[in-house]
């Protein structure tokens, strides 16, 4: 029987945040975007959104058919920039990431519309690109699905086993143990790494489920989407220091973990 995913407000203490989520795996925080974020997260990305290129449906590819998907969203999205750093990502990340590393940085990023006859993904994890931890592995990843349209069960709401990050190898979910997560456009879905999860199937007849992930991993691990070649280099040099160090542009671990000659970037100053 499910656990179900937990719910909160965006103004409940961040500790309380963490123990929900760190008990079932998941949590929905509700009012946390904005409408005018939402809407502007919408605009910034619609051209991208009518030009990616919608497959049909091969059974067993990981990734369903019949979905819009979109990456590099640091590029594309200011407004996205943003939510990566938005306090309660950053006050749950620090309480689960920050147990395993001094820096933690975005790992994947990705805009999603699920349309009508998609199918459930495959379940899986986060964690599985780093395939080297046995099961369950340590804290490495820290999952959002931030919510640009309502999701339901019928449109394509995100699977979730709660309580699966805490699962050995050769555990496998019933179907009762999976649910679908429900929230209004401006929610933000967070789960851990070793839950598992996927896409859900969509059986509306026009509804496209819309949702932004951002994901995190410890700052040791190699990011999934190389954000290094994602945005443009004098795009990051003009961001504030905090998010290129979240982006992953920094030193790590007394300057050995990420080092670089700094003049190499800085403009060359003729001798006089």
């Amino acid at each position: 029987m499910s656990l179900g995913i937990p719910t909160c407000s965006a103004d409940d203490d961040p500790d309380a945040m963490y123990a929900k989520l760190d008990a079932a795996g998941c949590l929905v925080v509700h009012d946390t975007a904005s409408s005018d974020q939402v809407a502007a997260v919408r605009a910034e990305l619609v051209d991208h959104m009518a030009s990616a290129r919608v497959a049909d449906d091969k059974p067993t590819a990981f990734y369903p058919g019949i979905t819009r998907r979109v990456v590099a969203l640091m590029h594309r999205s200011p407004t996205v920039r943003e939510l990566m750093m938005h306090p309660i990502t950053e006050a749950l990340g620090d309480r689960h990431l920050g147990q395993n590393c001094s820096k933690w940085t975005l790992n994947v990023t990705a805009a999603l519309e699920v349309g009508p006859g998609a199918r459930d993904q495959i379940l899986h994890r986060e964690e599985d690109l780093y395939p080297y931890f046995p099961l369950p592995r340590p804290n490495l990843i820290l999952a959002s699905m931030w919510a640009m349209s309502d999701f339901t069960a019928d449109n394509g709401g995100t699977q979730l086993v709660p309580g699966s990050h805490r699962w050995d190898a050769e555990r496998t979910a019933t179907p009762d143990e999976v649910v679908r997560a429900h929230m209004p456009a401006g929610s933000v879905l967070y789960w851990l790494g070793g839950t598992l999860h996927g896409a859900g199937a969509n059986s509306t007849p026009e509804d496209w489920r819309y949702g932004i992930i951002l994901t995190y991993n410890l700052g040791w691990l190699r990011q999934e989407e190389n954000q290094h070649v994602s945005i443009p280099l004098a795009d990051v040099l003009a961001l504030p220091d905090a998010m290129r160090s979240r982006l992953g542009f920094d030193m790590d671990y007394e300057n050995s973990l990420g080092f670089y000659d700094r003049s190499v970037l800085a403009p060359r100053t003729a001798d006089r």
